[in-house]
């Protein structure tokens, strides 16, 4: 994957992220006491700056009470190759 097209994954899978904690009401600390996610790590994963593991993927979907389809759920180019 090109880099700038892994970028901007990473800030679409952020927003999406960010978009569904609000929607749940949930801050940075409240989220990451349901899961098992430090508070700074979400806040850096919203933002795009670092890429996560699936085990994260399913912390965070069960402090949001979500599938985690629901945090892939989210539109990006993959690059030249779309």
């Amino acid at each position: 994957m090109e880099e700038e097209a892994k970028k901007q994954m990473l800030k679409a899978f952020g927003s999406n992220l960010k978009k569904i904690r609000k929607e749940r009401g949930f801050s940075y600390r409240e989220l990451a006491q349901l899961c098992d996610v430090d508070h700074s790590q979400i806040s850096k994963i919203e933002k795009g700056l670092i890429s996560i593991q699936i085990t994260t993927l399913v912390e965070l979907s069960k402090g949001l009470e979500i599938h985690p389809k629901e945090l892939l759920d989210f539109d990006f180019k993959l690059g030249h190759n779309n």
